[in-house]
């Protein structure tokens, strides 16, 4: 894994994305301390993002707030 600094990321970062497509791993860091990791997307946990709006439609179908406002229910958790 290749360590550059944040300058370097910033002056690089279009070439730095295109190594990451390639596969490789990168860490960015700020006065010699690491503070990112620039590393391809693992494709498992990309999430369908459709899938889960339409699972949130139907848990909110399945459960109700029973006349409770979100307001209501905020007060409610501050007391």
């Amino acid at each position: 894994m290749e360590i550059v600094g944040a300058y370097e990321a910033k002056t690089h970062l279009s070439k730095l994305l295109e190594r990451v497509t390639k596969g490789e791993r990168i860490t960015i860091t700020k006065h010699g301390v690491p503070v990112a990791v620039l590393q391809p997307v693992d494709q498992e946990k990309n999430i369908d993002t459709k899938a889960v709006i339409m699972e949130l439609r139907r848990f909110r179908k399945k459960n109700k707030l029973s006349g409770l406002s979100i307001r209501e229910m905020i007060d409610e958790g501050r007391k």
